[in-house]
């Protein structure tokens, strides 16, 4: 178990539900605001920036290696500079974002995508930092972030066992969460492998939740069976407004009902169990139990069409059931008899 601003992470607590912004703003920082107030009112416990500009992620150039050729790609034939110029987040929005945020109650942290990043929301306090899949093999990143001592929340799209080890390393001294990430946008349920997420608390003792690209909430609702402590979604105002990330986004409506199954879920979970519930215990008497089932007279022996299992449960267990037939009853008895066993005549 971790604490992150506050609110304690892992077994035994509910999971956190993080709405990521990303750059669904569509540098309005009026929309920006507006999807914080959806986000509180949805229900989502937390809402995470990205903090970058094109000049920090990548080169401002044109040839091939830095154009996304790949013709299924949301973001085909633009270059990488372009497309993190259209959507990084303004450095001067982060202040008034994080304020709208702890005014509604939501933690607020943001990706850093360099050191100088990192040194920028460590200025305005953010409880966590988030490294992007994308970022997970940036060593030193890691490392300066992990010098800051505030945990850090790891995506592991992309990355191999040996990647993660390294960058858990990175980050010794601070805890850390891993989210089991598929990196393509939007993912598909069958590339989700959400069977990674109790591995990654296995191998490297950590608290491991889910970063989701996939549509719905199918998947997220279904990693909090297998432990996921923090599930994490793109969110917007509405899909159609349009955006570079929009389209694999939730909408307000969609992020309440995760935030609602994503409860029921983590509190279907339990303990293993056996035997009535406290709540059961009340619907024990509509069991089945053995009845006599027509009119007998004392000596009769029990067979098949006068020894019957019926509901409610005031006679002998089921069990005893096939043991019974073939002994004789002690008195008489009318149909509806609950049978006892000191209804039985000694053999």
């Amino acid at each position: 178990m971790i604490e992150i601003g506050g609110r304690k992470i892992g077994p035994g607590h509910p999971p956190l539900i993080v709405a990521e912004m990303s750059g669904n703003h569509n540098q309005s920082l009026d929309r920006a605001m507006q999807i914080v107030d959806a986000a509180a009112a949805s229900g989502a416990h937390a809402l995470k920036l990205q903090t970058y500009t094109a000049d920090t992620i990548t080169l401002d150039a044109a040839g091939a290696e830095f154009r996304i050729g790949d013709a299924e790609s949301l973001w085909s034939g633009r270059t990488l500079h372009e497309l993190y110029r259209s959507a990084a987040t303004p450095w001067e929005w982060h202040e008034p974002i994080f304020r709208r945020c702890r005014e509604l109650g939501l933690l607020a942290f943001s990706s850093p995508f360099d050191e100088t990043a990192v040194d920028f929301l460590d200025g305005l306090g953010v409880p966590a930092f988030k490294i992007a899949s994308f970022e997970n093999t940036h060593l030193p990143l890691i490392r300066h972030a992990a010098s800051k001592g505030k945990p850090l929340i790891v995506s592991t799209g992309m990355a191999t066992l040996q990647e993660l080890d390294e960058a858990i390393q990175a980050a010794r001294g601070v805890d850390v969460v891993f989210l089991k990430c598929t990196s393509t946008y939007p993912a598909s349920p069958a590339d989700s492998n959400l069977l990674t997420i109790p591995e990654l608390r296995r191998v490297f003792g950590c608290e491991a939740g889910v970063s989701d690209h996939t549509m719905g909430i199918g998947v997220a609702v279904a990693a909090i069976a297998l432990g996921a402590c923090v599930i994490e979604k793109h969110f917007t105002l509405a899909r159609a407004d349009g955006g570079v990330d929009a389209a694999f986004s939730m909408e307000p409506a969609e992020m309440k009902l995760l935030v609602d199954e994503s409860l029921k879920a983590w509190q279907a979970l339990g303990t293993a169990s056996f035997g009535p519930t406290e709540r059961e215990k009340k619907s024990l008497q509509f069991r089945r139990s053995i009845y006599v089932a027509r009119p007998m007279k004392a000596g009769d022996t029990f067979t098949a069409e006068n020894l019957r299992v019926v509901r409610p449960a005031n006679g002998l267990h089921p069990r005893y059931y096939e043991l019974l037939l073939g002994r004789r009853i002690a008195g008489d008895a009318q149909a509806g008899t609950p049978l006892t066993w000191d209804l039985l005549l000694p053999r």
